[in-house]
């Protein structure tokens, strides 16, 4: 294994009183980066969220040629227990980021360029211009793909909500990642109702987008616990549901607490379904940009 494949990986954790299964090891040790994303992404000064967040995905994604971009740094102001990503106190924005992350997306080729960013608690708009102007970038580059944006709460800020949706993404997505009761110990600093109230806010000002959010399964939830969410999101008037195992990035993070078969998630796509989520992603491996494009189109075709 190359040393690129070693700082990249998350290597599963075993849960407490158990093992990690084949059909995750397996998955996990195959593939190998391509080093030609790599020199790109490099090469334009871009970060992405495959890399800093060490997704299992990114051998399969980075030899396609395509990547999630990550914006406003690669330090976030908050602290979730789950996240690789690491926290503390941010650079100042780059004001030519934007126009590189089009760049390098006009590089590669895409039609279909997936934004996210850390969370930027000490910015007064939490970085809605930024993502605004990064949208606006890609569209003057790509005119015609689609882009994708995954982004924080804003902590609740309903304009900066709105700053984004005016730059006119193809999808909006925010992430709940975890039921209720797990929330303030899994990411002490979000807000399980404040999230919901973002994707309502969303969906109400842009009824006709589809609003997407992620789950992460494995924290210690139960299956009544998944569905309760299930319908709360649908509830807020999302179309789009991702979910996805937990893999533990280090062993100073919340430990997984249990597996989940692929069986299992076949069956939340029948939750989903059943809860009128127009499509629910589900797997393993799944993360919030699996297949996004596919999602993206399908639902937009309804």
């Amino acid at each position: 294994m190359s040393q690129d494949a070693r700082t990249t990986e998350t290597q599963p954790q075993p849960p407490r009183g158990g093992s990690v299964p084949s059909w995750l090891r397996v998955k996990i040790r195959k593939g190998q980066l391509s080093q030609n994303t790599r020199r790109l992404l490099g090469r334009h000064g871009v970060a992405t969220v495959c890399e800093q967040a060490r997704c299992p995905n990114i051998g399969e994604c980075y030899g396609c040629g395509t990547a999630t971009f990550l914006i406003m740094g690669t330090i976030c102001t908050r602290d979730c227990r789950f996240c690789a990503i690491a926290s503390g106190q941010p650079q100042p924005l780059d004001a030519q980021e934007p126009e590189r992350v089009a760049a390098a997306a006009a590089e590669l080729g895409l039609d279909f360029v997936v934004v996210t960013s850390v969370t930027r608690d000490d910015l007064p708009d939490g970085g809605a211009a930024h993502f605004a102007q990064t949208i606006q970038a890609i569209r003057w580059r790509l005119p015609d793909a689609g882009v994708e944006v995954l982004t924080p709460d804003f902590r609740g800020d309903e304009s900066a909500v709105a700053t984004v949706l005016a730059a006119g993404p193809t999808v909006f997505n925010h992430n709940v990642e975890t039921v209720r009761r797990l929330q303030a110990e899994v990411r002490p600093q979000a807000d399980y109702d404040r999230s919901l109230r973002v994707l309502a806010t969303a969906h109400e000002m842009a009824p006709e987008l589809p609003i997407k959010s992620g789950l992460i399964v494995g924290f210690g939830e139960t299956s009544e616990e998944i569905r309760a969410t299930m319908a709360d999101l649908a509830g807020a008037g999302i179309s789009i549901l991702t979910i996805g195992q937990y893999l533990q990035p280090t062993r100073r993070h919340w430990p997984v607490s249990r597996y989940i078969p692929p069986e299992e998630f076949e069956l939340y796509q029948h939750w989903g379904q059943e809860a009128g989520i127009a499509q629910t992603i589900s797997g393993p491996f799944v993360r919030s940009s699996y297949h996004a494009a596919e999602a993206a189109r399908a639902v937009l075709a309804k």
